[in-house]
């Protein structure tokens, strides 16, 4: 099967600490199936919440399509994961601890579905991330003067 990526959530591997990772469906209209293969999607401020035993994701940004005249959808608008029961309650465990959330990673097609890759993660401190930089650039620095040898 091929897949076709159309948004990733850059940014969460920046501000969190990514535990694991999952693979749902998600269930849309077919007005945001055609924005989709048009690439207009953002996963930007979007998150997971559990409720009522259902998986919501909230605030994806996909796009009114181009030719959807009186039945475009609307951009924000909730939308339900498919996940197993089991997957649901064992998601739900983890962010009742303290400082796990889950997020939105990837947007993608997978043969003619449209999966979303979930993440279980851990907000990073700022200082967290000032120290992961500090290390990148002195690996970097350590590749450049080995390279140059």
């Amino acid at each position: 099967m091929s897949i076709k990526i159309v948004c990733q959530n850059k940014k969460a591997y920046a501000d969190y600490n990514i535990e694991e990772t999952i693979e749902a469906g998600v269930v849309l209209t077919g007005t945001e199936v055609k924005s989709l293969r048009e690439g207009k999607a953002n996963l930007k401020d979007s998150y997971v919440i559990i409720k009522d035993g259902e998986a919501w994701l909230l605030n994806c940004h996909i796009s009114p399509y181009s030719h959807g005249n009186i039945y475009n959808h609307d951009p924000l608008r909730t939308r339900k994961l498919l996940l197993h029961k089991k997957e649901i309650e064992r998601l739900r465990g983890k962010t009742q601890q303290q400082g796990y959330t889950l997020i939105p990673l990837k947007l993608y097609f997978k043969g003619p579905y449209v999966k979303v890759e979930i993440a279980l993660a851990r907000g990073r401190k700022k200082y967290e991330k000032r120290d992961i930089i500090k290390k990148k650039e002195a690996q970097r620095e350590i590749e450049r003067a080995l390279k140059n040898k």
